[in-house]
C-alpha cells in the first residue's frame, strides 16, 4: 500500500535526491556549535509547549524503525523483486532491534523518568529519523544489494561488522542504565523518605548526578560514543560503498558531539571543575 505516492515508499529519483541532500546534514547540525539552547534533558526548559518526556521520545524515536520496515516489505513489490538477500534483512533486523530498545522499552519500560521535550526538538528529531529511514530503508529494500552475490566475498568483514555492533549495542545499553540508576537510586530514597514523613515522592525528572561506571570514568558521555561504536559496525556490515549507513554515522556524531561538549560545560558549571575532573565530553583522551 502506497502511502506517500514516490515518497513513501520511495521512488528512485527521489531516494537519489533525499540521500543526496542528507549528506549535508551536517551543515544544518553546525548551528549547534554557537548555542547552547537545547531544550530536551537535563538542558530542559519550562515551557508550556513541553511535551512529556516518555511520550515525545517514544514518538519521536519509533517512526525510524517502522518507517524502514513499511520499506522493507512495499518497495520490493513495486520493483518487481520476489525475495530480498539475507544481507539485507540483517541490516534491516539490527536497526529495528536497536530502535525497539531506544524507541520504546527504554523510555517506556525502563526509564524511570525523563525531562520535558520542546515541540521543536521533538519535530527535528522525528525529521532526523524519517529522512534517516526512508535513505536506509530504500538502499536494503531495492535501491542497493538485491541478490546474494551482491554479498558474495563479504562475509569476513560483515562477521567483524556485526560483532563491533553487538558490542556497541550491549555497551550502550549497560551505560545508559548506569544513568538510569541514578534516578532509580534518588526514587527509592525519596519513596522511603515520603513513608517517613507522610507526605507524596518528589519527582525524580531533573535529578542529575556524575556517572562513574565504564566508560564513564572516562568520559562523560559514554553512552554517546558507544552508540556511534555500534552505527560504525553497522556501516561495516552494509560495506563502503553503502552510503545511507556512512551518512547515518556521520549525522548521528555532527548532531551528537557538539551535545556532548555543551553537556560537559553544563556538568562542569553544576559540579565543579574539581569533580569533573579529567574526564572528556565524549572520546576518551580526546574530547
Amino acid at each position: 500500500m502506497v502511502l506517500i505516492e514516490n515518497w513513501l515508499p520511495p521512488s528512485r529519483e527521489n531516494w537519489e535526491t533525499l540521500c543526496w541532500i542528507w549528506q549535508l546534514f551536517p551543515l544544518f547540525a553546525a548551528v549547534q556549535w554557537i548555542t547552547d539552547w537545547y531544550p530536551q534533558g537535563k538542558t530542559s526548559n519550562d515551557s508550556r509547549f513541553n511535551i512529556p518526556g516518555k511520550l515525545a521520545w517514544a514518538t519521536m524515536e519509533a517512526p525510524g524503525f517502522t518507517t524502514l520496515l513499511y520499506i522493507m516489505f512495499t518497495l520490493p513489490k513495486h520493483l518487481g523483486i520476489e525475495e530480498l538477500p539475507w544481507g539485507n534483512w540483517t541490516m534491516a533486523g539490527c536497526f529495528t532491534i536497536h530502535y525497539l530498545y531506544r524507541a520504546l522499552l527504554a523510555p517506556l519500560v525502563l526509564n524511570p523518568s525523563m525531562s520535558p521535550i520542546h515541540p521543536f526538538v521533538w519535530a527535528a528529531a522525528t525529521c532526523f529519523q524519517l529522512c534517516n529511514a526512508i535513505s536506509i530503508g530504500g538502499w536494503l529494500a531495492g535501491y542497493g544489494p538485491t541478490t546474494v552475490y551482491d554479498w558474495a566475498g563479504r562475509l569476513y568483514w560483515m562477521e567483524v561488522g556485526l560483532v563491533i555492533w553487538g558490542w556497541g549495542l550491549l555497551a550502550n545499553i549497560y551505560h545508559d542504565d548506569d544513568l538510569r540508576e541514578i534516578r532509580r537510586a534518588a526514587d527509592r530514597r525519596q519513596r522511603a523518605e515520603a513513608e517517613k514523613t507522610g507526605q507524596a515522592p518528589e519527582t525524580v525528572d531533573k535529578i542529575y548526578m556524575l556517572p562513574k561506571n565504564g566508560l564513564f570514568a572516562y568520559i562523560l558521555y559514554a553512552h554517546y560514543f558507544c552508540e556511534w561504536i555500534e552505527w560504525a559496525g553497522f556501516w561495516m556490515v552494509g560495506g563502503l560503498n553503502c552510503h545511507p549507513a556512512r551518512s547515518f554515522l556521520v549525522n548521528e556524531i555532527a548532531t551528537m558531539l557538539p551535545r556532548a561538549l555543551q553537556g560537559w560545560r553544563w556538568y562542569v558549571a553544576k559540579f565543579g571543575r574539581d569533580k569533573v575532573g579529567n574526564r572528556k565530553a565524549v572520546i576518551p583522551g580526546l574530547l
